[in-house]
């Protein structure tokens, strides 16, 4: 069974060879659809939209999966919430 680590680096190059051909796929559709030529800063700036957008969503779903398997999301306060049943309203 591989390590944390082992796993984190499979799944870094599985998200770095999705962002790749993601952003030749959007740069062929950029032409297909009469955009011209990409020039190079436009491949660099899509490429690093598509990485931190993966990143991004990689993030806060791990972050999301945390929360979930720590019991943060059962220890929620809705003691001010408006719309409880059990609450005194004078």
């Amino acid at each position: 069974m591989p390590s944390h680590v082992q796993r984190f680096c499979i799944y870094a190059l599985i998200a770095l060879v999705l962002s790749a051909v993601a952003t030749w796929g959007l740069g062929l559709f950029w032409v297909a659809i009469g955009g011209g030529d990409l020039p190079l800063h436009g491949w660099i700036a899509m490429g690093l939209g598509v990485a931190g957008t993966v990143g991004l969503t990689w993030g806060l779903m791990a972050l999301a999966f945390k929360s979930n398997r720590e019991g943060w999301d059962d220890q929620v306060d809705n003691s001010l919430d408006p719309g409880r049943a059990d609450t005194d309203e004078t």
